[in-house]
């Protein structure tokens, strides 16, 4: 096979068994790697009903077949399994350098399932594995983790792993790699932890063959010019980083503060991308074959949040800042660092937080349960629990249940920022009304890059849409949803998008892979998989009911800003993306549809 390596890792952990097996070239065809092969492994593999906590739910690390290669930002696997958090289909991605070794070690993936008797990792080398006693690793951090494997294996093996966060089953817990990347979202860190396995360590020496290297290397070329020629992947990305964000989305009246009770942040300029690279920029980093460099290598030098790592991410600077109301800037680093760390969604956390100090401002939740002044706006208290709930002690036992398990516990599920159990990223859908109706309906719960309609409702790219207007919503969520299941899919970075469309990343598929993708062939791909999600988590027991937002979102309007008076129109715009799916009006897959789709 091109592209693919053709070759499958199945590891029974509950009885120590390691075997190879074949990729089938069909499935490959058909659901191209990474999140598509995956998820379709998972719904053949496992009982959409198991407890994702139990031995008998599978944990898969998937590649896709740019992965490893020069395709701009080939790096990219997916880690998909049953969450903890929502009961739904979760497939994370993340990038770095691991997912490409893993391809040069000669696989595409690795199958885990069972649960080990005692804490071990696999350690992978050039087509050869074993698995380790981790005994001596279980409750190390993530940095702590990867330096220690590396002693005893290879300094150059490229390492995945879990922090404490992820041994004690936090339900929002990351798997980490490369120390500060992660596939960060859904709590694939807990069912890691749950099956004892720490960590999966790669070296490999080998390569990436591609079907026509000259066709593929005049695919990959045009995609950089276009990559350089836009103002948002060669201009804020590489300046500021994702943080570039704050300062726009706070201007639309969409950068949710106080747990979503408003829509604009006083303190947003003091929390954005320009004022880190102001203060606490150390330099830029980027992953493997990208020229967009959006990391961030970052250092607080003193003071109570004195430390270095990397990040924050948009999403952080957001949930440890404006959700909570803080416009501390090294204490938003801090807490970040420290969900590095422990090995946790920074995202789950900030929005847990805020909801649990709008429970505490009203009443609801009880000082004697507290310990500390959840009051909005305490940087130490963020920076104190940010620690706390990565060993699950204290509130931050309670916090490690994520929002809406919180929030129900103490009587009041409506403050719960969450679709599906999953809390919210940094988009008000008051204000952006397509972003609203991806996080109704994607199928991992409120989730952004899903189905990232801001590009088009905020930066205005590929299409220019308006924010607050719910027409032709549909269609837009739609088309980004599919675009993205094909991009995870094929083992690239979801921020090409905002320069690339379907028919590049078919440009690059095809000669890489030696099957001949169009735009079309790779849309139907990206449907494909879209589609297979929603019938996991229909078997797993969700409903139309799920497809909702926080009443909050559909019932207040927006207090103040561009978006003043403002609700989501979800309702609305919900009917017609069904229409526009081929769903019946509960939100079921049709025969029509699973057939027309070969599912």
């Amino acid at each position: 096979m091109y592209g693919w390596t053709g070759q499958l890792l199945r590891v029974n952990l509950s009885n120590g068994k390691c075997r190879t097996e074949r990729l089938d070239p069909i499935l490959a065809r058909d659901y191209v790697g990474a999140r598509g092969l995956a998820s379709k492994i998972l719904w053949d593999e496992i009982d959409p009903q198991v407890d994702p906590l139990a031995p008998e739910n599978k944990l898969i690390f998937m590649t896709g077949p740019l992965t490893g290669t020069t395709a701009i930002s080939g790096n990219r696997y997916n880690v998909v399994t049953k969450s903890p958090l929502t009961g739904a289909i979760a497939a994370s991605s993340s990038g770095g350098y691991f997912g490409s070794e893993l391809k040069y070690a000669g696989f595409d993936g690795i199958i885990f399932e069972g649960r080990a008797p005692e804490p071990v990792y696999l350690w992978i080398e050039d087509g050869s594995f074993e698995l380790r006693p981790a005994g001596e690793l279980w409750g190390k951090n993530v940095h702590e983790t990867e330096d220690a494997i590396k002693a005893v294996t290879c300094p150059h093996a490229k390492v995945a792993c879990i922090g404490p966060a992820g041994e004690k089953l936090v339900r929002f817990a990351c798997i980490m790699n490369d120390k500060n990347r992660a596939a960060g979202r859904s709590g694939v860190g807990a069912v890691m932890g749950s099956k004892n396995l720490k960590a999966i360590a790669v070296r490999g020496h080998g390569g990436v063959k591609v079907a026509d290297g000259p066709a593929f290397r005049e695919a990959v070329l045009a995609s950089l010019a276009k990559i350089k020629a836009n103002d948002v992947t060669h201009g804020g990305l590489p300046a500021y980083g994702t943080g570039v964000l704050v300062n726009v989305i706070n201007a639309h009246g969409g950068l949710p503060t106080r747990n979503f009770q408003t829509g604009i942040f006083p303190g947003a300029e003091k929390i954005s991308g320009e004022a880190l690279a102001a203060t606490y920029l150390v330099r830029k980093k980027a992953c493997l074959a990208c020229p967009m460099a959006c990391g961030r290598a970052t250092m607080v030098p003193s003071g109570p949040y004195a430390g270095h790592g990397e990040g924050p991410e948009y999403e952080a600077q957001w949930s440890l800042g404006a959700d909570c109301g803080i416009d501390d800037l090294a204490a938003i680093l801090k807490a970040n660092f420290l969900a590095n760390e422990l090995g946790y969604d920074p995202i789950s956390f900030g929005s847990t937080l805020a909801c649990a100090m709008e429970l505490y401002e009203k009443g609801y939740l009880p000082a004697g349960d507290t310990e500390v002044p959840l009051e909005f706006g305490n940087a130490a208290v963020m920076v104190e629990t940010a620690r706390k709930v990565g060993y699950r002690e204290g509130i931050g036992d309670l916090l490690a249940e994520g929002s809406y398990r919180l929030a129900s516990r103490y009587g009041h599920p409506e403050l719960s920022m969450t679709s599906k159990k999953q809390e919210y990223p940094a988009y008000d859908p008051r204000a952006f009304q397509g972003i609203g109706l991806n996080y109704a309906t994607s199928n991992r719960g409120g989730c952004h890059v899903r189905g990232y309609t801001i590009a088009a409702e905020a930066l205005g790219t590929p299409v220019q849409a308006d924010p607050l207007s719910s027409e032709g919503k549909a269609a837009l969520d739609k088309a980004f949803q599919d675009l993205t299941a094909l991009v995870d899919a094929s083992g690239i970075c979801l921020f090409t998008t905002f320069a690339l469309g379907a028919p590049d990343v078919a440009s690059m598929l095809a000669p890489a892979t030696g099957v001949p993708y169009t735009e079309e062939s790779g849309l139907l791909a990206g449907e494909r998989i879209y589609n297979l999600e929603r019938l996991f988590n229909f078997a797993a027991g969700l409903t139309k009911a799920d497809d909702t937002l926080a009443p909050r979102l559909l019932n207040e309007p927006m207090p103040e800003g561009p978006a003043k008076g403002k609700t989501s129109a979800l309702t609305k715009m919900l009917a017609e993306y069904y229409q526009l799916r081929g769903w019946d009006e509960e939100g079921r897959v049709t025969a029509a549809t699973r057939e027309r789709l070969g599912l």
